[in-house]
């Protein structure tokens, strides 16, 4: 197994840092997947030599469901997998077992597993900074542990991680973000939002009943047009990070 597929969805750019990061350590060449950038518009098979990462983030304790439903493009075959569940230090709740489960439903054989703390996208003053060195040290230490998975994988592999059956219900997030007067309508949150959420012809409108709240299009903003406000987000700001603010630790999921 020379090479490692990556497939990840990061709108704020943190889950993208910790999949890079795992995949780079376990020093074989790497085959990206953005499902942000360029969804798989197709069907995608990986076969028991296509070992696969799968890095996801978390929303109010739940893979989001634009996630899962990417997803099911993807299709193993006694495919040996990572699954990383990515959250912004609240609590992962089922997550992780969620996307072990869609791995699973797909014909993976998820060989390891890691709940890993990012700086939160919706209230960035939580986790600031995060991965930081002390996370990306611990990551990499995980990668020597999939690497020696990975290569002597045997398909048998069982897996247990933290969360419950049935999954926590999900929930919407409240808070939309939009623009402001510096906006030029150059059009890249348009295009990067992943439910078209944003009109072209109006773009510092949101249509808060397609917005996730990924934050994608806050991160593409070349202008800091784009942003949550008011007193509500302001209110709520506080609050989180007062209940939140506590580090919290990566958890890594090994097969016995």
């Amino acid at each position: 197994m020379d090479r490692i597929n990556l497939v990840y969805f990061s709108a704020a750019g943190a889950t993208k840092t910790v999949a890079a990061t795992l995949a780079e350590s376990l020093q074989k060449e790497i085959i990206e997947y953005n499902l942000l950038r360029r969804p798989a518009e197709h069907s995608v098979l990986f076969g028991p030599a296509d070992p696969a990462i799968f890095a996801m983030p978390v929303y109010a304790g739940r893979i989001p469901a634009i996630c899962a439903d990417m997803l099911k493009r993807f299709q193993g075959k006694d495919t040996p997998a990572v699954a990383v569940a990515v959250y912004g230090n609240r609590d992962y709740d089922d997550a992780l077992l969620e996307l072990k489960d869609i791995l699973s439903a797909r014909g993976f054989v998820v060989v390891a597993a890691a709940a890993i703390v990012a700086q939160h996208s919706i209230f960035p003053v939580v986790a600031s900074g995060r991965p930081d060195q002390k996370d990306k040290q611990a990551i990499a230490s995980f990668g020597e542990t999939c690497k020696r998975a990975l290569e002597e994988f045997t398909g048998t592999e069982k897996l247990g991680v933290k969360g419950n059956h049935p999954y926590k219900e999900p929930s919407g997030i409240p808070l939309k973000p939009s623009g402001d007067s510096k906006c030029n309508a150059c059009g890249a949150c348009v295009k990067i939002c992943p439910t078209q959420a944003i009109p072209a012809e109006k773009p510092r409108k949101t249509d808060k009943t397609r917005c996730i709240s990924c934050t994608a299009c806050i991160a593409v903003c070349p202008q800091d047009a784009r942003a949550f406000r008011g007193l509500l987000y302001a209110l709520a700001g506080k609050s989180f990070a007062g209940k939140n603010s506590a580090r919290k630790e990566p958890e890594f999921f090994c097969c016995e």
